[in-house]
């Protein structure tokens, strides 16, 4: 690591490993290359890493996601005018809408090339509620008896959008007023499969790489098969010790690895604002 404190990072580490707080680097200016393998390196330890108390417009939020990688795919959210990568995940203090995240899911796994990254900045925070809940899918698998790993490593899950997206999905169904434009499209009723067990390619580590939201079977399995397994791994994936929860703090920048975790936005916070700025990072074909 450089001497220069403008070129350090400090990296404090949740007892787990999984979760971390970066400081140091100032996001608003481009991290020189050393910095920016640091940060890579910490993201990729740790999974999910925030960036405290980082003022960022607009343009330095793009700027720094495109340091971590190029735009990924964001379907079925109007992004903001001029803005085509960046989503505002607003909620007014008077919305009856569900909010927006409410299920555990890992971002857009239902696409050929589901984003490795995604980037959250905390703009407006209210006082209570809001925390955010990530699964460390990596510690999950390595929990697993050697015999369920044997069964698990051929298998395929089936990913689809249609539970939330789809002409018959939840946002589909909703009934309330809702800031965020939901686009809700034919196209999100269709489906494909990824390895049910993921190969981080950086680390090598293997991840249960499936979610309640968007994993809707295994392939070659019936649909009772299915639910039956799928709900063993659900309800294992989520037990407390694979979990960090972040309590936000404005200007908060989180950025997470949606190869290995899952995530789950609590709500709690109606009759307050909430506004965050959302970019991803493009991934690759899962493996």
């Amino acid at each position: 690591m450089s001497g220069q404190v403008e070129r350090s990072i400090r990296v404090a580490a949740e007892p787990t490993g999984f979760g971390a707080r970066i400081s140091g680097p100032d996001l608003s200016q481009p991290l020189q290359e050393d910095v920016l393998a640091e940060v890579r390196q910490a993201w990729a330890l740790h999974s999910v890493v925030c960036f405290p108390d980082q003022p960022l417009g607009l343009d330095a939020l793009e700027a720094f996601t495109q340091q971590i990688g190029p735009f990924g795919k964001d379907p079925y959210i109007e992004p903001m005018p001029g803005r085509p990568n960046v989503l505002e995940l607003r909620r007014q203090p008077d919305e009856k809408a569900s909010n927006f995240g409410a299920g555990w899911h890992s971002d857009w796994s239902f696409l050929e090339t589901p984003p490795a990254a995604t980037l959250l900045r905390a703009q407006t925070i209210p006082p209570v509620g809001g925390d955010t809940l990530f699964v460390d899918a990596s510690r999950a698998w390595d929990a697993l008896s050697d015999a369920m790993k044997a069964v698990l490593a051929p298998l395929r899950a089936v990913h689809s959008a249609r539970q939330s997206y789809g002409t018959k999905g939840v946002f589909a169904r909703d009934t309330e007023a809702r800031t965020m434009k939901i686009i809700v499209s034919e196209e999100a009723d269709g489906s494909l499969t990824h390895p049910l067990v993921r190969t981080h390619p950086v680390t090598g580590r293997k991840a249960l790489y499936i979610s309640p939201v968007y994993t809707v079977g295994i392939e070659g399995f019936t649909p009772e098969e299915s639910q039956a397994l799928l709900g063993f791994l659900f309800a294992h994936l989520t037990r407390e010790e694979f979990i960090y929860r972040h309590r936000w703090t404005e200007g908060d920048l989180l950025m997470w690895d949606n190869r290995c975790t899952m995530h789950f936005a609590e709500g709690g916070y109606d009759g307050h604002l909430r506004v965050m700025h959302r970019t991803t990072v493009q991934g690759e074909v899962p493996v």
